[in-house]
């Protein structure tokens, strides 16, 4: 099946009629809808090893998200996603559209497209992400996926002081694995120091939280395998600036990974599994500039694609962000550099410079 599209006028008229909307629910005594969108925007300069140097503004995603309560225990979420990766230009695609059902913070279960268990960096996206260059480095959130790091299945999910646990069964389009189809999936994950509620997390929480938080996540296909361990620490100092370290190991045996960066005359050249690590630290200033704040953040990643008697080919990456924060997720804007290079040489080495805006509603 096809990730579905939506005209663009649709997606106004929806959100014009959603105040009305609330208006009507409220004079029935409906539950409430919640309709947002975000924007994420960049300008980027690239210099590849190979070929000519390329400048583009680029509109890199535009999203709309919708969440309501049928009842109590009962609720919906429906998010689009507009992204320039898409083979369809100026499409629409669903992402998630979930029926949640929630009885308790040791009960909940999902069916339908949404983030399965994996690392933390699926479940906290570009929009929640404390660095800009997501998904570049070979290690981040590479599990199979139907769109936008979503499966289509259904799960189960609870809070259990500071453990939090999700297990699920899922339908991956595209994905083949002899006698079933069928990918499991797991996480595990510890918060010894604040909680953070619900399913979906975040990469900072810029402050509002001291975070030590350990998970672990695996999934498994007919006899494939792809499993890490994800790490976050964030601390409040005493002079109101904060501190944030993350890091990440994971490893795609037969299942999931980045696409091959060893490309032939017929093709990319599969590899059988790949593994990395990434290692991120971020400061958040304490000072009031203007109307926002300043963070610095430096990110570093190794990965190693293995293809047999073929040898070994290794992906360095490296990430420095200038963030300007106005009202954290939802409004900021970030300059970046980001380097990427392959040993041995495969003429696919760049470095890109740019600037980077994020808005949300």
């Amino acid at each position: 099946m096809r990730p579905t599209s939506i005209h663009l006028p649709a997606i106004g008229a929806a959100l014009l009629a959603a105040p009305v909307c609330n208006v009507l629910a409220a004079e029935v005594n409906l539950p409430p809808v919640s309709v947002g969108a975000g924007v994420r925007s960049s300008f980027t300069y690239t210099d590849p090893d190979v070929g000519e140097e390329v400048s583009d503004f680029e509109l890199n995603s535009a999203r709309i998200y919708i969440s309501g309560k049928v009842t109590e225990n009962i609720s919906l979420m429906f998010n689009t996603d507009y992204n320039t990766g898409g083979a369809t230009p100026e499409s629409m695609r669903v992402i998630d559209a979930v029926a949640q059902f929630s009885f308790s913070d040791q009960f909940n279960i999902w069916a339908g497209r949404f983030l399965p268990p994996s690392d933390r960096a699926n479940l906290y996206g570009p929009y929640y992400a404390n660095h800009w260059g997501v998904y570049r480095d070979g290690v981040q959130d590479g599990y199979p996926f139907e769109t936008e790091g979503r499966d289509d299945g259904v799960m189960y999910w609870g809070q259990f002081g500071i453990a939090k646990v999700s297990a699920g069964a899922f339908d991956v389009q595209g994905l083949s694995k002899g006698s079933s189809d069928v990918l499991y999936a797991g996480r595990v994950q510890l918060d010894f120091w604040d909680p953070e509620s619900g399913y979906y997390l975040n990469g900072t929480y810029y402050g509002e939280k001291d975070l030590l938080a350990i998970g672990v996540a695996a999934q498994t296909a007919a006899g494939d395998n792809a499993y890490s361990v994800d790490f976050l620490l964030e601390k409040k100092l005493g002079n109101s600036g904060v501190v944030t370290v993350e890091a990440e190991y994971a490893k795609y045996d037969g299942l999931g990974g980045y696409p091959s960066p060893l490309i032939n005359f017929a093709g990319p050249v599969p590899y059988d599994s790949s593994d990395g690590y990434y290692l991120l630290g971020a400061y958040l200033f304490p000072q009031t500039v203007g109307i926002g704040k300043f963070q610095v953040l430096a990110k570093y990643g190794e990965s190693t694609y293995d293809y047999g008697v073929t040898g070994d080919v290794d992906q360095t990456t490296t990430e420095l962000n200038l963030t300007y924060l106005i009202k954290d997720f939802n409004a900021r804007v970030t300059l970046f550099y980001i380097d990427s290079s392959l040993d041995p040489n495969l003429g696919r080495d760049n470095t890109q410079i740019g600037v980077g805006l994020q808005v949300q509603i």
